[in-house]
């Protein structure tokens, strides 16, 4: 007799139902659990004050806002990190020859501009080359710097730079942002200010120009994430930037939760911001100072071509009050042409000018301006100082408080408030000022050739003309030489002769002030020597979490994960 094996069978299918709805039930008790994480997408906001002009990495130097968003948009061969040092961007290395005179970059392998063409050295060449032209309209200081270096592209991965003489500064040169050949290859350097492309430029940077807009009619400029970026990529959806015509108004947007973060906000406005909901304020020494530039040359007051006088402008300004009344204590005083953190700074070797009005009015009285009838005179004239500066609510405010102090030893000082920074640039070249408030940006090399040397007087920043032979020839020695000491001996030298003639007098060094909404996620704000600093960490930013299930942990350690339906 066979065996019956139906219910055997069946007894099979009724187990193997039982498994699957066994296996079934407890899929959905691990699914009941959830937990938290970044969402991606979302957009995030900044507000900032004035607009760029051109984002085109070869013109954006004067211009503070177009170098923040130049840096989003493209890249060098090199970049620079927060604590100074230079690091790989498009190069991912670079050799020197034993002279020291040749430089070899490697690009790294499989780069791509924004459209989707490769990156060659080619690209590098064209762009570098460009300004080499006597013709090029950015920076004048970079037209002989480059026409000093030979260009010659090895191959689509290698490019060399050969100097005529040892720069050690050079390799900073390759900072700035490479053009794309396949676009520009055509257009005469005359003509880079005036192109469409800088409206809506291809770049190689984190982040790309959204198409289709009209940032300049409409105040905002919209980024979206370089889908070919080698760098690590972004959780944001997209980044809009909205300009604003004055910082109240920014800060206004800010309480109103129009936008996620206010940038430089003027230490004015800083104590303000606190109180909004949700604010975040991150505070950090700039690289960036204010300084007085005296006009030494035949366009300037005699008077401020003496020496006695400008110390006694030196002395006569309490530069810790202004810094306590105007900026609310956000300013750091320190004397010389170099930031604290610099190597080549020697703080015991510059004079300290205290405030000390009595000195000031026996520096003035040996210069020839006695104090009479209200005001300093000589020969029947009345001292007066020419004060230009731009109409920036910080700088209008300081250079209104230095008219009010210098007016305390009878002073006369008009202040002339330009409407932006080309109106004073316009000014500062055609010499129509005794004293300028400027802000400067020293490079991260303590070359100040191009501030300070006779030859910057023509082609650079070297603005109050100051024609000290010994201090040029200290700083065309030092930026041949690579080893530190051997330069720092020349650096020292020309401090010398700058503090024996003080060309300048140095205010104090700006702090970054950058507000973020407590509404954007993971964003740590490290050391902010430069603005766009605050980028360092975007990658982890976010703006809200979504639910994702997970499988139930165990009774004991059930942190941060929610039994569903709860």
């Amino acid at each position: 007799m066979k065996p019956d094996i139906r219910w055997q069978a069946l007894l099979a299918l009724v187990g193997l139902a039982l498994a699957a709805m066994l296996l079934s039930y407890q899929v959905q008790s691990a699914a009941l659990c959830t937990t938290t994480v970044p969402a991606a997408g979302g957009t995030f906001i900044e507000g900032m004050v004035g607009r760029p002009l051109a984002l085109n990495p070869l013109l954006s130097d004067p211009y503070p806002i177009d170098r923040e968003l130049v840096g989003l948009l493209f890249d060098g061969l090199v970049r620079e990190e927060a604590d100074g040092s230079l690091a790989p961007a498009l190069a991912e290395s670079w050799a020197y020859s034993e002279d020291g005179l040749t430089l070899t970059f490697t690009l790294r392998d499989g780069l791509a501009w924004h459209d989707g063409e490769p990156v060659t050295a080619r690209d590098v060449a064209f762009t570098y080359g460009l300004m080499q032209s006597d013709d090029f309209p950015g920076p004048a200081e970079l037209i002989p710097l480059w026409q000093s270096v030979t260009i010659t592209v090895i191959d689509d991965r290698h490019i060399q730079f050969t100097l005529a003489q040892p720069y050690a500064p050079f390799i900073e040169a390759t900072t700035r942002g490479i053009l794309p050949a396949h676009l520009l290859g055509g257009i005469e350097p005359a003509d880079l200010d005036s192109i469409a492309f800088n409206a809506a430029p291809i770049g190689t940077g984190p982040f790309m120009v959204q198409p289709g807009q009209d940032w300049q009619q409409s105040g905002r400029l919209r980024l979206t994430p370089n889908p070919v970026d080698w760098r690590e990529g972004t959780l944001l959806s997209d980044i809009e930037f909205r300009f604003f015509a004055t910082a109240d108004e920014l800060l206004a947007a800010f309480r109103n939760g129009e936008i996620h973060a206010a940038n430089n906000l003027p230490p004015t406005l800083a104590p303000d911001v606190l109180t909004a909901e949700g604010a975040r304020l991150f505070s950090s020494p700039a690289q960036r100072y204010t300084a007085l530039f005296f006009n030494l040359g035949d366009t300037g007051t005699p008077a401020v071509r003496s020496k006695e006088v400008r110390q006694a402008l030196a002395y006569g300004l309490d530069r810790s009050a202004l810094i306590a009344s105007v900026l609310n204590g956000q300013g750091v005083a320190f004397e010389g042409p170099y930031l604290p953190g610099s190597w080549a700074a020697r703080p015991g070797l510059m004079t300290a000018y205290s405030y000390q009005p009595e000195t000031a009015a026996a520096l003035l009285d040996t210069a020839g301006w006695p104090f009479g009838d209200g005001g300093r005179f000589r020969d029947g004239g009345l001292l007066t100082l020419r004060l230009v500066a731009v109409d920036q609510p910080e700088s209008r405010a300081v250079a209104q408080e230095i008219a009010r102090q210098w007016a305390a030893l009878g002073i006369d000082t008009p202040v002339t408030l330009l409407s932006d920074a080309e109106s004073l640039r316009a000014a500062l070249d055609s010499g129509e000022f005794d004293v300028a408030l400027l802000d400067v940006v020293p490079p991260a090399d303590p070359d100040l050739y191009d501030f300070w040397s006779q030859e910057a007087i023509i082609r650079g920043h070297n603005y109050g003309s100051w024609n000290n032979r010994r201090a040029s020839e200290a700083l065309e020695a030092a930026r041949q030489l690579v080893p530190q000491a051997e330069r720092a001996v020349y650096y020292e030298a020309f401090l010398r002769q700058f503090d024996a003639d003080l060309p300048a007098l140095t205010l104090y060094q700006h702090v970054t002030n950058y507000v973020l909404s407590d509404a954007v996620q993971a964003a740590e704000i490290g050391r902010l020597q430069e603005p766009r600093d605050r980028f360092a960490t975007l990658p982890a930013w976010f703006l809200s979490f979504r639910e994702v299930p997970v499988n139930c942990p165990a009774a004991t350690s059930t942190a941060g994960v929610t039994p569903a339906g709860d």
